[in-house]
């Protein structure tokens, strides 16, 4: 066989080893031309009679990473193409066929009557787990990086290489739809206990126990091919299977409020697969992916969430000029929450960390910071005590700024004030000079006015991480306006080396994220004053997509935080500038009852002490007013969430604050959560198209405010038919 992704041999008792090692690329995935030659390599071990069984390993340091999801992409360009030229019927009759392609080869290979072997020395995701559970022995290698899932529910797709019908039928259907609807990566000791994985052993070995295994075991089958075969959770139409599925459904409905037609394809095909036999159950399962593949959602989900935050993590954004920094040692100052998160996240990247505080006492607290969440790691198996002892070795904690000599950078995370922010400069630049590149990681100040107090306003950048820093994926970086392409080249060095996403934004008040979590908030305070529930408040957001309700959220970030804001934004731009009604909630809140949130156990919420949070009563006496629930449009509060930062969104394209839409989106998501099913703020208008977002933008301001009018510029692209990506991403493809 002529064969560029794969190596086949076969030893002398007729055993085939099957290595999938795609050139030039340092994982494995899933494209028409891996496909093709499996098909051929299934052919070859079905039919050639000399060969007794096989087993499939990988080359590289991983099994496979999944399907190449631009070939998907592609895909659905190729069907919008015959749909056009031949009808939608045998446009859609010829995407069903080329989608089966994949599970139709596997399901020959379960079925060739040869004992097939899957040696995992790694990961193993997507489609390549799902070539593995077509193998009738699995042996995964006992290392710390190894994982095995079906990730694909993240960007709006599910299992579509019968990944749907091989594991509901593996495990009890409860544990089956958990793992089909969380896209979890899956430990190796944990996937045995699934029995998604027969035997977990060394490295070093698991091919020749594969090899083994082959060999003692030649009549093996599928479980599910054997006539006797019963199902985990017995039959769906059962007694056993009513106290599934309702709650199932019940629990998706809660979970996704039916914003994901994928996790509602993954119900549905699970349901009807397990009525069925494998074979009619596989067909069952590509009908349902061809479907979802074709969906809104899942190209918006899989543009922002797999192909744009790719390219960002790759430093898309990167001065190309610039060449690669070498960071070994950086500078923290400031030992509180932002600071200690940075260290840590630092510190598990392999730097070298200088935290600095006031004092030796508070510098040491935010190094306990550290110790803490890797002794919880070490806790839930997931560390060693070398690794902690590793990790609190990379990190110095001290008052003392002479330490900073040797850093590559310096974070500034002090307090949120001018004064204090600069005197930390001062003390740092005083001992690092003015050519190290100093990053500030302040979320509310404009960077350029604090890039005036240091020695060298172009080597002065920001970096904004969000609470808590060890989650939190993404990280704005700020450019100044003095602020020069090595200090962007070192700050986005940076960012990746922590394994956050970056996007880059212009100066400017709260910048891009706080500025689109700003309206979401916003909003939420406006509907309160208006009279509307709390709980729909709350409620309506979570329909909407968000996965945080804004009043919630508000308590999370600090109501004293809101507080400040509003002073600052009037004491900058004028009364005009805040809203009474707000302005009166708030203060409210902050200085007539001493609410400031989750941090002193009241906001908008209470927190007792034991048991769970609840909405504070005494909001009704603040807004003196309240709706009948029956007649509040829940359609609008919904889309009052989805607009306003949808607007705030395409201001700052406008503003210039955010020039790459992609960059727009993500943060959007990683940001705050913006309803990953759009595919993000930018998404959202494009995908519903502008004609109809300006149509329905003016229905809401009419209805509740000016701050909903879409605005001259946008209703002049929706007039020109224009997208945010096809004028914006142009742009950027011409840069």
């Amino acid at each position: 066989m002529n064969l560029t992704n794969f190596r086949f041999e076969t030893d002398a008792e007729g055993v085939a080893l099957v290595t999938w090692d795609m050139p030039g690329r340092s994982m494995n995935v899933i494209n028409n031309e891996v496909v093709g030659e499996l098909g051929r390599i299934v052919d070859k071990i079905a039919t050639d009679e000399a060969i007794k069984g096989a087993v499939f390993t990988s080359g590289k340091d991983g099994f496979a990473a999944g399907a190449d999801l631009t070939m998907l992409e592609t895909a659905g360009h190729e069907y919008a193409r015959r749909a056009k030229a031949e009808g939608k019927e045998a446009a859609m009759r010829a995407f069903v066929d080329g989608v089966r392609q994949y599970p139709l080869i596997l399901r020959r290979l379960e079925t060739c009557g040869k004992p097939i072997a899957a040696a995992i020395n790694g990961v193993c995701m997507g489609g390549g787990f799902e070539l593995a559970l077509a193998c009738h022995y699995r042996i995964v290698a006992d290392l710390d990086k190894a994982r095995v899932g079906l990730p694909e529910i993240k960007v709006g797709l599910f299992p579509g290489g019968g990944g749907t019908q091989r594991v509901a039928r593996l495990m009890p259907t409860p544990e089956a739809l958990q793992m089909l609807l969380k896209g979890d990566h899956i430990r190796p000791a944990v996937a045995k206990k699934m029995s998604l994985v027969h035997e977990v052993a060394p490295a070093d070995q698991i091919v020749a126990l594969a090899r083994a295994w082959v060999k003692s075991n030649p009549s093996a089958k599928a479980p599910w091919d054997d006539p006797k075969f019963k199902l985990p959770s017995g039959k769906v139409f059962s007694p056993q299977g009513m106290m599934i599925w309702p709650p199932a459904n019940a629990i998706y409905r809660r979970e996704t409020y039916d914003n994901y037609p994928a996790a509602r394809a993954i119900l549905t095909s699970v349901f009807e697969g397990l009525q069925l036999p494998m074979d009619l159950g596989l067909a069952v399962e590509a009908k349902h992916f061809a479907n979802i593949l074709l969906s809104k959602e899942a190209a918006a989900m899989i543009r922002s969430l797999f192909l744009s935050m790719g390219e960002l993590n790759k430093g898309a954004r990167r001065p190309a000029n610039v060449p690669p920094t070498n960071l070994r040692k950086i500078g923290v100052l400031g030992a509180g929450l932002m600071g200690a998160g940075i260290g840590y996240v630092s510190a598990s990247a392999g730097l070298e960390v200088v935290l600095i505080d006031r004092d030796q006492e508070a510098a040491d607290k935010g190094k306990a910071y550290s110790d803490k969440i890797v002794s919880s790691q070490i806790a839930k198996g997931r560390a060693k005590t070398a690794d902690k002892e590793a990790l609190l070795a990379r990190i110095r904690a001290t008052a003392d700024y002479s330490e900073l000599k040797g850093c590559d950078l310096i974070i500034e995370a002090v307090f949120e004030d001018r004064a204090v922010k600069a005197e930390a400069t001062r003390k740092a630049q005083a001992v690092v000079g003015p050519d190290v590149v100093f990053a500030s990681n302040t979320s509310t100040l404009p960077n350029s006015s604090l890039a005036a107090t240091s020695l060298n306003p172009e080597r002065f950048i920001g970096v904004h991480f969000f609470s808590p820093v060890e989650k939190m994926m993404l990280t704005e970086i700020i450019m100044g306006e003095k602020t020069d392409a090595k200090a962007l080249a070192t700050a986005m060095d940076y960012v990746r080396a922590i394994k956050k996403t970056p996007i880059v934004v212009n100066d400017c008040r709260g910048f891009y994220v706080n500025r689109c979590v700003g309206n979401y908030m916003v909003e939420a305070h406006a509907m309160v004053m208006e009279g509307v529930p709390p709980p729909m408040i709350e409620n309506a957001a979570k329909m909407a997509g968000m996965p945080v309700g804004p009043l919630a959220l508000n308590d999370e970030v600090g109501i004293d935080l809101s507080w400040k804001i509003l002073q600052a934004a009037k004491n900058d731009l004028g009364a005009n500038a805040v809203d009474p009604a707000q302005e009166k909630l708030i203060e409210a809140l902050v200085v007539g009852h001493g609410r400031l949130g989750r941090k002193n156990g009241k906001g908008f919420y209470d927190y007792p002490a034991n048991g769970p949070k609840s909405l504070w009563p005494g909001l009704a006496s603040i807004v003196g007013k309240r709706l009948d629930p029956d007649a509040i449009s829940v359609q609008d509060l919904k889309d009052r969430y989805l607009f306003t930062v949808a607007l705030e969104a395409a201001r700052c394209l406008f503003e210039g604050i955010v020039t790459d839409p992609r960059e727009a989106d993500v943060g959007s998501i990683l940001g705050f959560g913006y309803a990953p099913y759009t595919g993000g703020a930018i998404s959202f208008i494009d995908g519903m198209g502008l004609k109809a977002f300006v149509a329905r933008a003016k229905a809401l301001a009419a209805k509740y405010g000016p701050r909903f009018e879409p605005g001259d510029k946008l209703t002049a692209m929706a007039e020109r038919g224009e997208t945010f990506y096809g004028i914006y991403g142009e742009k950027q493809k011409a840069a």
